[in-house]
C-alpha cells in the first residue's frame, strides 16, 4: 500500500514515516524541498495521503496564507485533475482553527476546502503535540521547558494558572496508522485525538524538574503516577545530553556490577559479571526480594535458611531461560561454574538505603557447598 506524506520531514512527519515503514507501507515522502512533479507522479500512485504540511513559524503573515491553505488547495487541486476523486487524505489541522489568528485563519481555510472538495477527507484539529525529536524554541512549550530544563537554561510562564492542552505524538500517529488499515468513510465534522491532557504549565514545569532531579540522582528513574506522566518522561529523556548521565558501576578482580534501573516503587535491576570459578554472595536479606536471571555462561546458586540450614541448589545456563528466586531469610551466592564469563540480570525489590540496607553478611555453611 503506497502512502503520500506531506511534511514528512517534520516532528509528526518523521514519526510517521517511520511507523508506517515498520509496518511495510510504501511511503511517498514530500517536503518543502521535494520536486513538486514528484507530487503528481505521488498522487497517481498513491492508497492514501497524509497532509502534515503547513507553516507556523512564518516570516509574514502571508506565508501562512500561502503554505497551510493555499498549498492544501494545490494539493486537492492536483488529486481531482489526475481524476483520483477516490483517493482519501487525512489533514492535521490545528485547534488553532477555532481563534481569531491568521495561523487558525489559514487552518480554517484549509478545512473548508477540503470538506467542500467531494474528497473522501478525514480531519484532525491536532492540540500541542509533544514528544521526543520536537524542535526547541519553536512552537512547542513542552519542547522548549524540556530542553532548557535538561540544560539548566531558565524557563518563563507569564501566566501560573494558565493550562495547556496536549496530544502526544504517538497517540496521533496510532490514530492515522488506524483510518489508513480500517477502510473507514471519511467525517464531515472535526475529529480530534484522544486522549488529551489539560495540563497547568506550572505543573508541567515542575514535573520536568522532578523528573531532570531523579534522573541525576542515585535512583535514576522517578515514580511515573499516570499515563501523561509516562509520555512525559519518555519524551524529556530526548532532551538530556548524554554527557554525565552514568549508572552507579563497580569492578574488581571478582568482575563488575552495574545498577541498570532504580525505582523508589519498583526496586532495582543491576547487571552481574563474574569471572569464571567466582563466587559473589554471601548474604540475607529479612523482608527483601530477589530474582537471578543466568543470560550467558553457566551458575551455580545457592540458598540456605537462616532459620534450619535447608539448601535449595539451583545450576542454571543461559539456554534454559530460567529464573530462580531468592527468598527472604536464606543466605545465597552464586558461582560462575563455567570456563568463561557470566552474566545475570539480577532484579530486587527495594533499592539499597544505607539507613536501613537489610542486607546481613553470612556466609554458607561448609555443607552448603557441596
Amino acid at each position: 500500500m503506497n502512502i503520500l506524506v506531506t511534511g514528512s520531514k517534520g516532528f509528526i512527519g518523521k514519526h510517521l514515516c517511520l511507523t508506517l515503514k515498520r509496518n511495510n507501507y510504501n511511503v511517498f515522502e514530500y517536503d518543502i524541498d521535494s520536486n513538486k512533479k514528484d507530487l503528481v507522479t505521488y498522487i497517481k500512485n498513491a492508497d492514501f495521503v497524509i497532509h502534515l504540511a503547513g507553516i507556523n513559524r512564518p516570516l509574514s503573515k502571508d506565508e501562512f496564507y500561502d503554505g497551510n491553505t493555499n498549498f492544501t488547495k494545490f494539493l486537492v487541486d492536483l488529486i481531482k485533475e489526475n481524476n483520483r476523486l477516490e483517493l482519501p487524505i487525512i489533514m492535521a489541522s490545528s485547534i488553532q482553527a477555532e481563534l481569531d489568528n491568521d495561523y487558525g485563519k489559514s487552518k480554517l481555510l484549509a478545512e473548508n476546502y477540503l470538506f467542500s472538495s467531494g474528497l473522501n477527507v478525514f480531519i484532525y484539529r491536532l492540540k500541542n503535540v509533544f514528544g521526543k525529536w520536537c524542535k526547541p524554541n519553536y512552537n512547542s512549550v513542552f519542547a522548549t521547558f524540556s530542553y532548557n530544563i535538561a540544560h539548566n537554561l531558565d524557563i518563563h510562564i507569564n501566566d501560573k494558572n494558565a493550562y495547556v492542552n496536549f496530544n502526544y505524538v504517538i497517540d496521533v500517529v496510532n490514530e492515522f496508522m488506524n483510518v489508513i488499515s480500517s477502510n473507514k468513510i471519511g467525517s464531515k465534522k472535526i475529529l480530534y485525538i484522544e486522549p488529551s491532557y489539560k495540563i497547568s504549565l506550572t505543573f508541567l514545569a515542575d514535573l520536568l524538574y522532578y523528573f531532570k532531579k531523579e534522573v541525576e540522582s542515585d535512583n535514576h528513574l522517578p515514580i511515573i503516577n499516570n499515563d501523561f506522566e509516562l509520555k512525559a518522561f519518555i519524551s524529556f529523556l530526548d532532551y538530556l545530553s548524554g554527557d554525565g548521565y552514568f549508572y552507579n558501576f563497580a569492578s574488581d578482580d571478582r568482575g563488575f556490577f552495574e545498577e541498570l534501573y532504580k525505582s523508589k516503587k519498583y526496586g532495582q535491576i543491576s547487571l552481574n559479571m563474574s569471572y569464571p570459578h567466582i563466587t559473589k554472595g554471601g548474604h540475607y536479606h529479612t523482608y527483601k526480594k530477589e530474582l537471578f536471571y543466568v543470560v550467558k555462561g553457566k551458575c551455580e546458586i545457592i540458598q540456605e535458611s537462616v532459620k534450619d540450614n535447608k539448601k535449595i541448589v539451583d545450576i542454571v545456563s543461559a539456554d534454559e531461560k530460567k529464573i530462580i528466586n531468592i527468598l527472604p531469610n536464606y543466605i545465597h551466592s552464586i558461582t560462575n561454574i563455567g570456563d568463561n564469563n557470566s552474566l545475570t540480570l539480577m532484579w530486587i525489590s527495594e533499592i539499597f538505603d544505607k539507613n536501613n540496607p537489610d542486607t546481613y553478611k553470612v556466609e554458607l555453611s561448609k555443607d552448603a557447598n557441596k
